[in-house]
């Protein structure tokens, strides 16, 4: 039992991680429709920016990583404005080629201004560790599993219950129609390109104590994310987000009881058969066009 308990809270702490990258990608995905593959990217090259203020300035942990969130806030401001917003008359593929296009820029200039050698960013808390059940679990992974739920609750409760959150849903729902009805989808878009790029910079330094930032580091977690997007759904925001908790369990359970050298590839290979079945993913449903 205290065994499963270890994987379960392991699985919540790396679920947290993908949930977060997934949300960045829908939110994009749902407003833009288009799929951001530069997701990882942007959050490991502001992950590199908040090292280095942590590095030169000697400041708090939780500061370095609010500067990280914050640039990577303009970044996905600086995207929307000089790349997406000047291709917004392109199909949707050219504008998810572009995104690939985003990758190279960014792990090109990375090791340029950063160095090629991999960098370490300290836990949010350091030292401690809480008993629950007959599980050990370190208070770093008790924060990082609360971070994630709670930015997740705050943006759903921004989306469901606020004016801007109308906002954005009327955009996913149809970008046309809303700029009809007033909306200002440019700003919507340009929101979310920013709110996706913090998100992907926190998911990055929730990860780094455990691999250092390095320029692969979210090549992983881009991964698994876009595959919750796909396991999840791509019409709901709250879609890949189950999709992301149920990989980082499915993925820590299969490696323990099954095999630690194939339960990952094992993973990807049920994941694979459920889309045969359920190609909408979980909470996805058919959408049917009315005449």
């Amino acid at each position: 039992m205290s065994t499963f308990l270890q994987l379960l809270f392991s699985s919540l702490e790396s679920g947290s991680v993908y949930a977060l990258a997934s949300l960045g990608i829908i939110i994009i995905f749902r407003t833009s429709r288009m799929t951001n593959f530069a997701q990882g990217s942007l959050g490991m090259f502001n992950a590199f920016i908040a090292t280095y203020f942590l590095m030169f300035t000697g400041s708090p942990v939780w500061l370095a990583a609010i500067i990280g969130m914050v640039t990577g806030f303009g970044f996905g401001v600086l995207v929307d404005l000089i790349i997406m917003r000047r291709a917004k008359k392109v199909s949707p593929v050219s504008k998810q080629i572009i995104t690939f296009g985003m990758i190279m820029l960014f792990l090109g200039i990375a090791p340029m201004i950063f160095g090629t050698s991999p960098l370490s960013f300290p836990r949010f808390l350091k030292h401690g560790a809480i008993s629950i059940g007959e599980a050990s679990v370190t208070y770093n992974a008790v924060l990082n599993i609360s971070i994630g739920i709670i930015i997740m609750l705050v943006l759903f409760f921004f989306l469901q219950k606020t004016k801007w959150g109308l906002a954005v849903r009327v955009t996913a729902s149809n970008d046309e129609t809303a700029q009809l009805m007033g909306v200002p989808t440019k700003t919507v878009t340009m929101g979310a390109w920013a709110v996706a790029a913090a998100l992907g910079t926190l998911s990055a330094l929730m990860l780094a104590p455990a691999i250092t930032v390095n320029v692969s580091m979210m090549d992983n977690v881009q991964i698994n994310a876009l595959i919750a997007c796909v396991l999840g759904g791509f019409q709901t925001f709250y879609g890949p987000v189950i999709g992301a908790y149920v990989i980082g369990l499915s993925k820590n359970l299969l490696s323990y009881y099954i095999s630690s050298t194939w339960g990952e590839a094992i993973m990807y290979i049920l994941i694979l058969m459920f889309i045969v079945f359920r190609p909408n993913g979980i909470i996805g449903k058919k959408v049917v066009k009315k005449v």
